[in-house]
């Protein structure tokens, strides 16, 4: 059955001119066998459009969907694999490596990956092609690039620029016309009540044939003919054309005629900016992934640039085409094309300012992650949740600098603090990669690598990794010993304490989980330490048969949780809340509570969390009598255990949990109608499986903001 929609493809903001014989020409190379098609051609020409409306095509042949990843912020070509497996939604809990994950992860599937950006990693991205299309044999690759990634699977498509008509008559709009038709529809945009006529068609045709029908040039010169006639831009770019700057765009071995079309008219655009703007051009060329105009006033004000008049700059440049704003449900946004950022980075390093601006971006998203760690435990969460996981490009750009310069206290501070970032929002991966660098960097010991240490082992926790984290143990309590702060000791207990009781001691865990005090400490560096034991502490006694100092131990943390307005910890509060209640028989009780816990853990898309109250409620469910509603749940979350990697984390009494609804189940409603339902579950998703879970009468209403 095929699922139309499935995927995360971007919206098409705008019409599409031509390319209809390039879209003729992708679709018969797939249906001719191509598993990997190359869309090829300079900056500017429209390659990322073209690939969007051809992805938009073909989605609907592909069961399990077609997913856009993009790539042109990611500066490290070992996060390659990580990237597409964040954009699949797989927040592995193994130690695996992120390609084999990837691979396992698509064989069977048929999925069109679109990899849009790739000419600075084409290595990386060609290794990664052939590993996952030998893995995967229903996957299908297109990828945007300058450059050929040069493998023996590679089907290559030229993308040239749109046709320009011939002659200047009015007959010379109906052939060849995409050029025209673009530079008409962009000239409206910017000039309200813009209209082709007999009088400026002729000056409008030899404006096309100047820029050579490059539709980033063409965007460009029509955002100046809100100030200018047709003809004195003409004029203008007759007067300005001519090559500014070497380039290494570079296809078929030879620059194309066209380019100079291009460099002219981001450059003629650059020389019509006022010096202000100019430089505010060059200084947004360090942030990536998008920025909003609080980064922006930070990163580029200074005594040449005043804070004040950024947002005015932001909006001038907006409306010449250099930068584009992006409406978002977070607040206002704005981006730089590659090839617009690339002009703007040059400029930087012109000027000299490109290493004391990288460093200002550094500074100011190390603070962002430092705030957001502060805050963490509080009634912000959620936002900060969002916050940083819209920043990630600029985050990892952040890291990436202190990795390049060597620079380890940076690297150590910033990641540390980042370590619920890694922890509980689905990056540990990432984390694992960045910790590990920063703290090889620098051995010398200080607050900023202990609290490293501990976020090393606290995500060693996520992934499964028991024994890494038990090694940092002693190393982390040597590297806080004799400090005044009281969070400390109680970050080492959470560290040593989960990991024994996810490795099965229980009776370890809790000797080490009982010297942690039964209330909160004075505030430090590890604020979220103390929540964290007391969930590890109810599920030790949980598993010991101590059912109701789970259920106080438990219910202490949600009322801590609630008077800080805190939702990560409160929901393992409630999925522990369930546990206790279904282990004394109160099943409508523990319904509730495992609602409750999935409707948090939702709200920050922690998927193990989400995994873990899933199969708690489908426990509940059937043990309310719903066994075939309990099989539908044990679908949905085996759905996303599968993106975790590592069933129940490999804990003993999870899997023997897991195992026992499963069983029952299938006793109560029998093996036909149980492996229905669970399919039921699994094919539907998360999203929709989770939606379609009926709720049992009496049981808590999903959050409002759960969706």
């Amino acid at each position: 059955m095929r699922r139309p929609g499935v995927g995360n493809l971007p919206p098409e903001s705008r019409q599409l001119y031509g390319r209809q014989q390039e879209l003729a020409e992708i679709r018969r190379l797939f249906d001719a066998g191509a598993r990997l098609v190359t869309l090829a051609g300079v900056g500017g020409v429209g390659k990322t459009r073209l690939a969007l409306r051809a992805a938009h095509q073909a989605q609907p042949s592909f069961r399990d969907g077609a997913w856009w990843v993009e790539l042109s912020s990611l500066r490290r070509g070992a996060l390659l694999a990580h990237t597409v497996c964040e954009v699949l939604a797989l927040a592995d809990q193994t130690t695996r490596p992120m390609i084999d994950v990837l691979a396992d992860y698509l064989v069977g599937r048929e999925v069109l990956l679109v990899l849009d950006t790739c000419e600075h990693l084409v290595h990386e991205c060609a290794l990664a092609a052939d590993v996952l299309l030998r893995a995967a044999p229903g996957l299908r690759i297109m990828v945007t690039s300058r450059r050929l990634l040069g493998t023996h699977a590679e089907q290559p498509l030229t993308v040239d620029p749109l046709p320009v008509p011939e002659g200047e008559g009015e007959g010379a709009a109906c052939g060849g016309a995409d050029a025209m038709a673009l530079l008409a529809d962009r000239a409206a945009e910017a000039a309200p009540g813009f209209a082709v006529t007999d009088a400026n068609r002729p000056a409008l045709l030899r404006l096309c044939r100047r820029l050579d029908g490059l539709p980033l040039a063409i965007e460009l010169a029509a955002a100046r003919l809100r100030e200018v006639s047709v003809a004195e831009l003409t004029e203008k770019l007759d007067d300005r054309f001519a090559v500014l700057g070497t380039t290494d765009e570079v296809v078929d071995g030879a620059e194309p005629p066209w380019h100079q079309a291009l460099r002219t008219a981001i450059g003629w655009s650059h020389q019509l900016c006022t010096p202000a703007e100019r430089l505010l051009w060059a200084r947004l060329s360090v942030l990536v992934g998008g920025f909003d105009a609080e980064a922006a006033r930070a990163v580029c004000a200074d005594a040449r640039l005043p804070g004040e008049a950024i947002p005015r700059l932001l909006a001038s440049l907006t409306d010449k085409s250099v930068v584009m704003w992006e409406p978002t449900g977070g607040g206002e946004r704005y981006r730089m094309l590659d090839t617009i950022r690339e002009f703007g980075a040059a400029w930087l390093r012109g000027l000299g300012e490109e290493p004391v601006l990288r460093q200002r971006h550094r500074d100011y998203f190390r603070a962002l992650a430092r705030s957001a760690d502060a805050a963490w435990m509080g009634p912000d969460q959620v936002a900060w949740h969002n916050r940083t996981t819209t920043e990630h490009a600029n985050l990892r750009a952040a890291l990436d600098f202190c990795l390049a310069r060597r620079d380890g206290p940076s690297g150590q501070q910033m990641a540390g603090a980042l370590w619920f970032f890694w922890y509980a929002c689905g990056f540990a991966k990432e984390g694992e990669y960045y910790l590990d660098r920063a703290l090889d960097l620098d051995p010398a010991p200080g607050p900023d690598r202990a609290k490293a240490l501990w976020a090393r082992g606290m995500v060693g926790q996520t992934v499964g990794d028991m024994d890494t984290g038990l090694r940092l143990v002693d190393t982390f309590r040597k590297a806080t010993a004799g400090e005044a702060d009281e969070t400390a000791p109680v970050a080492a207990a959470i560290l040593e304490g989960a990991c024994l009781a996810l490795s099965g001691r229980q009776t370890r865990a809790a000797e080490v989980l009982d010297t942690v005090p039964r209330t909160p400490p004075l505030p430090g560096r590890y604020d979220a330490a103390w929540s964290l034991v007391q969930v590890a502490r109810s599920f030790v006694h949980i598993q010991l048969g101590q059912v109701a100092e789970a259920a106080a131990v438990a219910d202490g943390l949600c009322a801590v949780c609630d008077h800080r307005g805190e939702t990560h910890a409160r929901a393992w509060g409630d999925y522990l809340r369930a546990l206790a209640a279904l282990a004394l028989g109160r099943a409508a009780e523990a319904e509730a509570h495992a609602r409750a816990a999935l409707d948090g853990k939702r709200r920050i898309r922690d998927s193990l969390g989400i995994a873990m109250a899933l199969e708690a409620l489908a426990s509940a469910t059937l043990a309310s009598g719903h066994a075939e509603r309990a099989a539908r749940l044990l679908g949905t979350a085996d759905r996303v255990w599968q993106t975790l990697g590592s069933p129940q984390m490999g804990a003993p009494e999870l899997v023997a949990a897991r195992r026992a609804c499963e069983a029952q189940a299938r006793q109560t409603i029998g093996d036909a109608t149980y492996e229905i339902a669970f399919r039921g579950g699994y094919d539907s998703g998360p999203d929709a499986g989770i939606a379609r879970a009926p709720y049992t009468p009496g049981t808590a209403p999903p959050h409002p903001e759960a969706d």
